[in-house]
């Protein structure tokens, strides 16, 4: 007697004919005709999800795994139809593929039966083909939908902050809608985004997710034409490099919720947005470049990293330049390199740092290295079987092998560079920190250079503006 292992798939509440219970039904009706044992272990469920990419179905790639094993669990894995197996062509193939040549298990569907002759490869090819057509094809439709019903007004997103959902629209949520009229009110008053945001925190106001509000999130509802009684969509699917909907694909349309704010006061506010745009173009007011003490100054208020700001002049606690933190820590980062420098100078005066890598730690990073690379080679033995065997079709031969040369190409060199980093290692055992520092201020080592030396000694350092004080912690 056969061993079979059954694969139900269903991806929403409302495919009814299409239900978990309806599919293993018919499945052990198939099981119990055709002498197949079904153990309750083997039945596979994925509730809920999409049959476009198999990587997102848990219980399909648990399925996978386990046929995979010696000896085969399971002779035949038995779907109700195909689709359930996969909607994508390139899935369907790859795995049933795999599954017929490595593991000598075979895909039936209990309802769309094929013959044993050569026929049968081309009557499969073709449902997969429609079963894919009509995935892409549904998705598609949904979309087109969803266009349609939001350039009629309907609700195609969730509420937005200051409104809860109703039974056809948005309603006005009238705890939160206040901190709305409050946002615009302080931002045409003249109040940056960091302000506002660091207002609501303190009153406890939390965003609609939970979070404490930022910058980005107070500029993203001052932008929301919602508020006014609009919606806006991409017209072309989400576009997550366009945070603020601006792009030529979106567009805005009357909706049937009521309005918080007056047009006139939303005007204003985009005004204003549009002057701050226009006093830092592009990206000008966003700091760049290195620095020798990045990552290394935390902030005395609430203990995140200082990073650079002012075009890279200065430097500014990350969560206050968020909203997050309300004591500002800004301080121009030459004179605190200076400050820190000095510090080392005074508190290591005299004294030489010592570093030193043990034999048995060079054997163990040589150990893990030739590991890797064995690991490597077994890979790229694999992607060749793979491409014999049809599983991988040529262009995906040629680019997983290359990326596998390219792995072993540099775990080969590290022998000889891990040989060269000893050499240096050893002629730099024991360094004067005099000699160190006055290294550090020259222009001669780069500023990464510099923060990785720091590094070796220093763990954190403090700095509290209202004292006026740096604190440095050190390895010890």
């Amino acid at each position: 007697m056969k061993t079979g292992a059954a694969y139900v798939r269903v991806s929403t509440e409302e495919q009814i004919e299409f239900s978990p219970d309806s599919q293993i039904k018919k499945i052990r009706e198939y099981t119990s005709k055709h002498a197949i044992l079904l153990p309750e272990e083997f039945v596979f469920l994925d509730e809920g999800i999409s049959g476009r990419t198999a990587q997102k179905r848990p219980a399909f790639m648990q399925m996978i795994g386990l046929a995979r094993t010696k000896p085969k669990p399971f002779d035949v894995i038995l779907v109700w139809k195909f689709s359930r197996f996969a909607r994508n062509r390139q899935d369907s193939i790859l795995y049933k593929s795999m599954l017929r040549k490595e593991c000598g298990i075979d895909v039936v569907s209990i309802t769309e039966q094929l013959a044993d002759d050569p026929t049968a490869i081309l009557i499969e090819a073709l449902l997969e083909a429609m079963d894919e057509y009509y995935s892409i094809n549904l998705a598609q439709e949904v979309k087109r939908g969803m266009n349609e019903k939001f350039s009629r007004g309907g609700v195609v997103a969730i509420p937005p902050f200051g409104y809860r959902m109703g039974k056809e629209c948005f309603e006005v949520d009238e705890e939160k809608a206040p901190f709305v009229r409050m946002m615009y009110d302080n931002f045409i008053g003249g109040m940056s985004y960091r302000q506002i945001a660091v207002s609501l925190n303190e009153k406890g106001i939390l965003s609609n997710r939970g979070n404490l509000f930022d910058n980005r999130t107070v500029e993203y509802i001052l932008s929301n034409p919602v508020y006014i009684g609009k919606q806006r969509r991409n017209l072309n699917g989400v576009d997550h490099t366009d945070r603020f909907h601006q792009g030529r694909d979106v567009a805005i349309v009357e909706a049937m919720h009521e309005p918080i704010l007056s047009k006139a006061v939303f005007e204003k506010a985009q005004q204003r947005r549009q002057d701050i745009q226009k006093a830092y173009p592009g990206k000008a007011h966003n700091a760049a470049g290195e620095s020798m003490l990045r990552g290394l100054v935390r902030c005395s208020n609430c203990g995140a990293t200082l990073t650079l700001t002012a075009k890279g002049k200065a430097l500014q606690c990350n969560k206050y330049a968020k909203g997050q933190c309300c004591v500002s820590h800004f301080v121009l980062r030459e004179p605190l390199e200076k400050t820190v420098l000095k510090c080392v100078e005074r508190d290591f005066s005299g004294k030489k740092l010592e570093i030193i890598l043990t034999e048995q730690a060079q054997c163990q990073e040589e150990n893990l290295e030739a590991l890797l690379l064995k690991k490597e080679k077994r890979r790229l033995h694999k992607i060749e079987a793979a491409y014999e065997a049809g599983i991988d079709s040529m262009e995906e031969y040629h680019r997983k092998k290359k990326q596998s040369m390219e792995q072993i190409k540099k775990l080969e060199q590290k022998p000889e560079r891990m040989e060269q980093k000893k050499e240096r290692t050893e002629k730099a055992a024991s360094v004067s920190m005099e000699e160190m520092v006055k290294q550090l201020k020259t222009k001669t080592i780069g500023e990464k250079d510099k923060n990785e030396i720091l590094r070796y000694f220093i763990r954190e350092i403090v700095f509290d503006r209202k004292q006026g004080t740096v604190q440095i912690y050190y390895y010890v």
